[in-house]
């Protein structure tokens, strides 16, 4: 009976993590997957449509709103902050790259992690995967109606505040446009009519173009992202000529916690390189131009970030940067408030870029997913005319335009940013694994190979020390708390990655974009961990009813 009980364990385990092979993923591909109707995707995108790909979804509210609050929490500083979030993504874009050089198809993490770990963290993040673009999106939406609805008040062009907001917010009467919006809105059965329009249209609009053809969505993204680094380049060498040296003094003055405070809104802007990866079947050559995309577009908007923060906290001092449009307020202060325009335009349309990306990204994911069976068949189904995921992509568009509707995310976007970052921290972890496997094909980008046996745990001694000796209470007190457990688990996973790496001598660049990944996580709120842990749950209830019954790979297995 004992012995009945541990087979049947023994089975379902195997169920759980029964993986893909790359070469059963590469012939499938090579075969031509389609929805049964002969239709397939379009190889149209080269290495300059990825690269514009990546700055179109990285260069968006992130540098049009975000980076006001980031440097007033951190002031000059907040550079650092910049550069580090690069150099995690840095970490975790080689992984990447190495990834979709050797699995070039349709995804991205979600079948990175079916190849290295097996079906149920293929599914968690697929699943995870979908909180990132779903939320993601959202909040682009209702920041482009912020910036819109702004833009026509200035052209003298008003609609009705009560078409512009959500019903919380107009409830909650914070602002003078919310009471307006309360008090002028139609009412039926006593319910008032409250809803941000301009969102839903955008959704719609963006939602068509991606529908029609993979052709269309690039000439948009390139258009886009041509016009507003020509007016980012603008801003930056116009303002460098009003920048005071002063307001730069001290460099860093609320220190390394200010700095990390806008951890959550600067990783915002940087997840945009990760959609790059699931037009892979639309690429000419995705084992060559995917990393080179990848990479090209986190070093431009690097640069591009750190030089127009030194701008602005350089122009006006840091503690007057807290607000919804610091490009255009830094200009303003100094006198030029034609610029404003421009900035608001430029920012309406880099917007708009960051949604096109992401509302991309996702029907792929989950065609991936359906061809694997761990959703309905609809969900790969492929447009005969357009060769694009129709079904996936118009219940993308519902998913986002609805909420965008009538929700108010708060603090719901930082589940973005955790649920990217976890992403993250599975790719790095997914290629110590695919380094391990002898029979993986060969690949056209690796990460390179340094041995991280001794200097990986040399590493973390050395920063143990440190934070020791200059916070004395970080490990007695500080991470003992309520609201800073993930540190917890941020140092138990670091202290585990070293003695692994010292007895399986694993490459360090993986193991470094994990940990600087999960410190980045680590510094999310307990609430957001929760609310995190709480999707994925939800996710596993759905992979237990339904998925894991009609897995293909399962069903091969059994037959």
């Amino acid at each position: 009976m004992i012995q009945q009980i541990l087979k049947t364990n023994r089975n379902m385990a195997n169920q759980l993590f029964r993986k893909k092979s790359i070469p059963a993923i590469l012939r499938e591909a090579e075969s031509g997957i389609n929805d049964g109707h002969g239709a397939s995707l379009k190889k149209v995108l080269g290495v300059r449509d990825l690269t514009f790909f990546g700055v179109a979804a990285v260069i968006g509210a992130g540098i049009f709103s975000g980076i006001g609050s980031a440097a007033s929490n951190g002031g000059p500083g907040v550079i650092f902050l910049y550069i580090f979030t690069a150099v995690a993504c840095g970490f975790a874009a080689l992984c990447y790259a190495e990834f979709a050089s050797t699995v070039p198809v349709s995804g991205s993490a979600y079948t990175y992690s079916y190849v290295a770990f097996g079906e149920i963290f293929a599914w968690i993040i697929g699943w995870d995967l979908l909180m990132e673009y779903a939320i993601g999106n959202i909040a682009v939406a209702i920041s482009w109606s912020d910036y819109f609805t702004n833009l026509l008040s200035k052209a003298g062009m008003h609609i009705p505040d009560w078409l512009t907001m959500d019903y919380v917010s107009a409830k909650a009467g914070a602002t003078a446009e919310a009471v307006s919006a309360w008090t002028n809105a139609p009412n039926l059965f006593g319910l008032h009519i409250i809803m941000d329009l301009p969102a839903l249209m955008i959704v719609a609009l963006i939602t068509y173009v991606v529908f029609v053809g993979i052709k269309e969505s690039r000439t948009a993204s390139n258009l886009m992202v041509m016009l507003k680094l020509a007016v980012i380049f603008f801003v930056i060498v116009l303002g460098a000529y009003y920048v005071n040296p002063d307001n730069w003094s001290p460099f860093t003055p609320t220190g390394f916690s200010g700095i990390m405070k806008g951890v959550s809104a600067v990783f915002f802007a940087y997840i945009g390189f990760d959609a790059i990866s699931t037009t892979a079947e639309e690429c000419k050559d995705p084992q060559r131009d995917l990393p080179r995309g990848m990479i090209y577009s986190l070093i431009i908007c690097t640069v591009v970030y750190v030089l127009l923060a030194l701008v602005l906290t350089g122009m006006v001092h840091y503690t007057k940067l807290n607000v919804g449009d610091p490009l255009a307020m830094v200009f303003d202060a100094h006198g030029m408030k034609f610029i404003s325009g421009i900035v608001a335009v430029s920012a309406i349309v880099a917007t708009a870029s960051v949604l096109l990306v992401f509302q991309l990204g996702q029907p792929r994911i989950w065609m991936s997913m359906s061809r694997d069976g761990l959703l309905p068949k609809v969900f790969s189904r492929i447009h005969p005319r357009y060769g694009t995921p129709s079904f996936s992509t118009i219940l993308t568009g519902i998913v986002v335009a609805v909420p965008a509707l009538f929700l108010n995310l708060g603090e719901v976007l930082s589940l973005t940013s955790i649920g990217t970052l976890f992403a993250f921290v599975l790719v790095c972890g997914g290629v110590l694994v695919l380094q391990q496997q002898k029979d993986k094909p060969d690949s056209k980008f690796k990460v390179p190979y340094i041995n991280a046996q001794f200097i990986y745990p040399l590493m973390l001694i050395a920063g143990i020390i440190l934070v020791a000796v200059n916070v004395p209470s970080h490990f007695v007190k500080d991470i003992w708390t309520k609201d800073t457990w993930p540190m917890v688990v941020f140092w138990l996973i670091a202290i585990i990655m070293a003695v692994l790496a010292f007895i399986r001598r694993y490459s360090l660049i993986p193991i470094l974009g994990m940990i600087s990944c999960f410190y980045l996580m680590a510094q999310e709120t307990h609430k957001v961990w929760m609310r995190f842990l709480i999707w994925l749950v939800v996710g596993l209830i759905i992979y237990f009813a339904y998925s894991f019954w009609n897995s293909k790979l399962g069903k091969q297995r059994n037959n």
